[in-house]
């Protein structure tokens, strides 16, 4: 690793990460509104916009935050950011291919085309209800919603898979440790 002087996100004589991209950079720097070097879920809140002119929610904040939250700090720095960066862009990109309206938002057919060509096979009525369990009095959901549940539905996934030893699609599972998937799936 090479040394360069002063680095605002590592201090002077800090040992060089990876380089950060100027893009990354740039953007960093008008997130972290405090200038502490660190980004928490507020300053990346109002940052974020979904394609409904709303703030992201504290929800799918807060949840990026830890994803990408090395030292459990509850704030990132700029080389964590440059791979929150990264993932919420490969996120946009994919909710932008489904969101064929361009509306900001996509609808349950659009969901479960999404879900499908990750993988999924859903019915229509339980697309119907993640996009309900968003929120009851919608039929779409925006960008920040699809990330949280799409991470949602990822994390209980890689913990059915490793209880379905035989890959049938089938578990028994403890109530203990339905309650423990379910927790740590959520946060």
């Amino acid at each position: 690793m090479a040394y360069q002087g002063y680095n605002p996100y590592g201090g002077y004589g800090q040992p060089q990460q990876n380089q950060v991209s100027p893009e990354v950079q740039n953007f960093f720097a008008q997130v972290d509104k405090d200038r502490s070097g660190k980004i928490n879920s507020q300053e990346l809140q109002q940052a974020l916009i979904n394609g409904k002119g709303q703030q992201f929610s504290d929800q799918a904040c807060n949840l990026m935050i830890s994803m990408f939250d090395a030292d459990r700090s509850g704030t990132i720095d700029v080389y964590e950011f440059e791979k929150l960066f990264n993932y919420i862009n490969q996120w946009l990109s994919c909710f932008k291919a489904y969101d064929r309206d361009s509306s900001g938002a996509i609808e349950e057919a659009e969901l479960g085309q999404a879900l499908s060509q990750m993988g999924f096979r859903f019915s229509p009525q339980f697309v119907t209800f993640l996009i309900g369990n968003n929120d009851p009095n919608r039929r779409e959901i925006a960008v920040d919603q699809f990330i949280v549940l799409c991470i949602k539905i990822q994390r209980f996934t890689d913990a059915f898979r490793q209880r379905d030893q035989q890959q049938q699609g089938i578990i028994s599972i403890g109530f203990e440790d339905f309650l423990g998937i379910a927790l740590a799936c959520t946060n």
